[in-house]
């Protein structure tokens, strides 16, 4: 009995595991372009192992999202019919990818970057890369990256004027995280710092070190205020452990002195 006890239950972790599994993927499953994309050499194949590793994927972003067409019929799903938009020439992919990122577009249009002559200057994938897409931090502003176009000295003080408030932001996203999987509601703070990031992360394309230093104090305070309201969490969190732990403490005192006194009656009988 308690082997087929055994053996069902099994079964059925294998069935949920299958499940979860076939439910994670299902996204690179159903995309067409993935499926006949991913079975080939050389370059048609290379962006779809290069795209699995990027911030899109991360975000559940697909081909079809940037490039348009039908992800679900083979036959169709490069026909200008379905969307299908095909590949951007250099000078236009500042205004593709600001499809979605509108508010970037914005800042780098009106940055040195945007003003320069059109395909002359460097635009997203020169920094953030084509199909392995990777997410906007101080990382990518770096002597490799700048120094295709110039020299990294200026480049590297807006790094350094961004990267304390960045980090900050980066570490209350952790801490939000982690108050999250404890079962503490931080949904509104956590769209709260996710609005905030994404406006900050505007000011790097601005690449005006003025304009950066100008407006970061005014995240800073938000910034502080967030902090406050995390760590007064913290403390709420701290003072029903401490209770807690006080309450297990009686009842396990308490029940030490029953079992002496329980003790104490059978020998006196």
């Amino acid at each position: 009995m308690r082997i087929a006890v055994c053996l069902l239950m099994s079964l059925v972790t294998f069935l949920l595991v299958s499940i979860s599994a076939a439910a994670v993927t299902k996204p690179a499953q159903a995309t067409v372009c993935l499926q006949c994309h991913g079975g080939q050499d050389g370059r048609l194949g290379q962006p779809v192992p290069q795209w699995r590793q990027s911030i899109h994927a991360e975000q559940g972003i697909s081909c079809h999202h940037c490039h348009g067409g039908d992800p679900t019929d083979a036959p169709m799903a490069m026909s200008p019919e379905r969307g299908f938009v095909g590949v951007p020439t250099p000078s236009q992919v500042a205004d593709f990818c600001g499809r979605c990122h509108i508010g970037v577009l914005e800042d780098y249009l009106a940055s040195a970057h945007g003003k320069a002559p059109k395909g002359a200057g460097p635009q997203c994938v020169t920094c953030h890369a084509a199909h392995p897409i990777k997410k906007a931090s101080t990382d990518l502003i770096n002597s490799q990256t700048c120094g295709q176009c110039h020299g990294y000295e200026r480049a590297d003080e807006i790094r350094r004027a961004l990267a304390a408030t960045d980090h900050e932001i980066a570490e209350l996203e952790k801490e939000l995280n982690l108050l999250q999987g404890q079962g503490v509601a931080t949904d509104t703070l956590q769209k709260s710092l996710f609005s905030l990031r994404n406006e900050y992360h505007r000011l790097f394309h601005s690449v005006d070190l003025l304009k950066i230093k100008a407006e970061t104090g005014k995240f800073r305070e938000s910034l502080r205020e967030m902090r406050q309201q995390v760590d007064t969490i913290l403390d709420e969190l701290a003072g029903r452990k401490v209770y807690g732990a006080i309450v297990v403490g009686f009842f396990v005192l308490a029940g030490f002195v029953l079992l002496l006194i329980r003790k104490t009656y059978e020998e006196e009988e």
